[in-house]
């Protein structure tokens, strides 16, 4: 089965440009090129794989926590990433999969988006430092919402969430009501400080690909996935 992707930049000469790449590579299917103004609809209507966006703008981050939370199947990855600690983390905690660097050959896009398919964080040792230290400062300071541990239920929801279920949906498969479902994900979205039900399950991601990422030898620093 063809990796579905479907590209995002409003450099026009970029999309097309990524788009050659890819189509060169059999276990690709670039499903569409969009600038970012459309790239929620698309998303929202053609479910892709993967959503391969421009890092590049200023404004990037802001726009990645919007496309991750309409895109709850899709796994977000940034390209044209220029790999210092600030912008790391951030994309981290906007939600993001993984990342590209800007200074990555054509063949290294498909190795970074396969390995994001196979929940893998492809990153230099100086990020995996940086997200290390990120996870280490959280753990300590005791401040951050990523430290509130999540109920049993709540993180049974999140993953329903993520799979494209509304609340009576999964308020049919756990057997309970909906209003019931409802009141876990308020609960869920005020424990890890977001607004919508897609951003509390990127967030859950982040975390786990955060902790994922760390030496075998590392303390368990971020106990937000522990059922309470």
């Amino acid at each position: 089965m063809k990796l579905r992707v479907l590209v995002v930049s409003n450099v026009r000469v970029v999309r097309e440009g990524l788009n050659s790449v890819l189509a060169r590579r059999g276990a690709v299917e670039v499903v569409s090129t969009v600038d970012m103004l459309h790239a929620r609809d698309q998303s929202t209507e053609l479910h892709p794989d993967v959503v391969l966006f421009d890092a590049a703008r200023q404004d990037s981050v802001e726009f990645v926590k919007d496309l991750v939370a309409s895109a709850p199947h899709s796994k977000v990855v940034a390209f044209g990433v220029k790999e210092t600690d600030e912008e790391i983390l951030a994309l981290a905690a906007a939600g993001t999969a993984g990342y590209v660097r800007e200074s990555a050959e054509s063949s290294d896009v498909v190795r970074v988006l396969e390995q994001v398919m196979c929940d893998e964080l492809p990153c230099s040792p100086r990020a995996a430092a940086s997200l290390y230290r990120r996870v280490a400062v959280l753990s300590q300071g005791g401040n951050d919402p990523c430290t509130t541990p999540l109920s049993r239920r709540e993180l049974q929801i999140a993953q329903l969430i993520d799979c494209g279920l509304t609340n009576k949906q999964i308020g049919r498969e756990l057997g309970i009501e909906a209003a019931t479902v409802k009141n876990h994900v308020h609960n869920l979205c005020e424990k890890l400080k977001v607004h919508r039900r897609g951003e509390a399950v990127a967030r859950i991601r982040a975390i786990s690909r955060a902790r994922a990422a760390l030496p075998a030898s590392a303390p368990d620093a971020n106990p937000t996935l522990e059922a309470s």
